[in-house]
C-alpha cells in the first residue's frame, strides 16, 4: 500500500537561534541542515526505485531540503502552494519564552477542537486547514488511491505537519502536542478510500510507531 510521508525540513539558522520563523520565504538551511537532508535520502536508498512523488512547500528551507533529497533520489521535487508553516503574525522572529508559551497555548486549543482561535495577527487552524487539506486531498486522489499508487513525500513544517496529521488520522491530541518532530523527522500515513469512518491511519510519528503511547516524551524542537 502506498504511503504519504510528511517530512519536516532540515535545520535552519532560525532553528539554531530558536527564532519563530514562519513568514515566507523564510530562513535557509544550515550546512548541518543540508547534511540532514542528504542523510534522509541516503538512509532510504530503495525509495527511488519505487518512483515516489516529492513535493515541497514554497518556503526556502523546504525547497532546499527537497532539492537535496530529490538530487540523491534522481527525481525533481514539485514546489506546492498551501503547505507552508502556520503563520504566526505578531510572534514572527521572536525567541522569548513568552512567545513560545503564547504559541503553544493556541496550538493546544487547536488540538482540542477550538479551530477558530487565531494567533495574534496570524492564522487560525481553520485557515491552515483550508489551504493545506485540499493539497492532501489531491495527493490522495492522484497518487495514493488505485492499483498504480505511488508513495508521496511532502517536505513541510513541524507545527503544520502535526496539526494536519492529527486531524487526518484522529491522533490523540495529548500525543500530538507532546511529540514534536525533529528536523527531517516524519509522520507516515496510509490512505484507504473505501473505509467509511476513518480513511487515514498514522503508522509512524517521529521515532514512535503505532499504537502511540500518550505518555511518551517528544523532542521539544522549536517550530518552523
Amino acid at each position: 500500500m502506498p504511503r504519504l510521508y510528511l517530512v519536516r525540513h532540515g535545520e535552519t539558522t532560525s532553528n539554531v537561534m530558536r527564532r519563530i520563523d514562519t513568514a515566507l520565504p523564510g530562513a535557509q538551511l544550515t550546512d548541518f541542515g543540508v547534511r540532514q537532508a542528504a542523510r534522509f535520502a541516503l538512509d532510504r536508498p530503495d525509495v527511488a526505485e519505487r518512483s515516489p512523488v516529492l513535493l515541497s512547500s514554497v518556503a526556502r528551507r523546504a525547497q532546499q531540503t527537497a532539492e537535496v533529497i530529490g538530487g540523491l533520489w534522481g527525481i525533481d521535487p514539485v514546489v506546492t502552494e498551501g503547505i507552508h508553516e502556520v503563520q504566526v503574525g505578531d510572534l514572527e522572529d521572536r525567541n522569548d519564552d513568552e512567545a513560545y508559551k503564547l504559541f503553544g497555548g493556541v496550538v493546544e486549543k487547536w488540538h482540542h477542537g477550538e479551530s477558530s482561535v487565531e494567533l495574534p495577527g496570524g492564522e487560525s487552524l481553520d485557515a491552515v486547514l483550508a489551504r493545506y487539506l485540499p493539497v492532501i486531498d489531491e495527493v490522495a486522489r492522484s497518487y495514493l488511491a488505485g492499483p498504480d499508487g505511488r508513495d508521496v513525500y511532502v517536505v513541510s513544517h513541524g507545527a503544520a505537519i502535526r496539526l494536519i496529521a492529527a486531524r487526518l488520522a484522529a491522533v490523540d491530541p495529548a500525543f500530538a502536542l507532546r511529540n514534536h518532530l525533529p528536523n527531517t523527522g516524519l509522520v507516515e500515513l496510509s490512505y484507504e478510500p473505501d473505509t467509511a469512518d476513518q480513511r487515514w491511519a498514522a503508522h509512524r510519528w517521529g521515532g514512535s510507531t503505532a499504537p502511540f503511547d500518550t505518555d511518551e516524551d517528544g523532542d521539544d524542537t522549536p517550530m518552523g
